[in-house]
């Protein structure tokens, strides 16, 4: 491999998934501000909102999103009773 193409910063870091709040490790040269205590080691976080561990194709399972309910919460916050048209 050529010595002078790799970033200098490549180091372990936490991503954490937040919809199932699972933790893995891996390297990388992705930067943060946060940081997780993992087994007493402080490593760099990154949070991320969907992995391999939570994603409906690797884990087998739907789950089920309610846009029913978003639909009404939204025509309730603008004063609207049966869609766009009615004002």
């Amino acid at each position: 491999m050529k010595k002078v193409i790799h970033p200098k910063n490549y180091r372990i870091v936490a991503f954490k998934d937040m919809s199932n709040e699972e933790v893995f490790l891996c390297r990388s040269t992705a930067e943060t501000k946060e940081s997780i205590d993992i087994n007493g080691v402080i490593y760099p976080l990154i949070k991320i909102e969907i992995s391999s561990s939570s994603h409906p194709f690797y884990t087998g399972k739907m789950k089920y999103v309610d846009s029913a309910g978003r639909i009404d919460k939204y025509f309730k916050k603008y004063n609207r009773k049966n869609g766009p048209s009615s004002t």
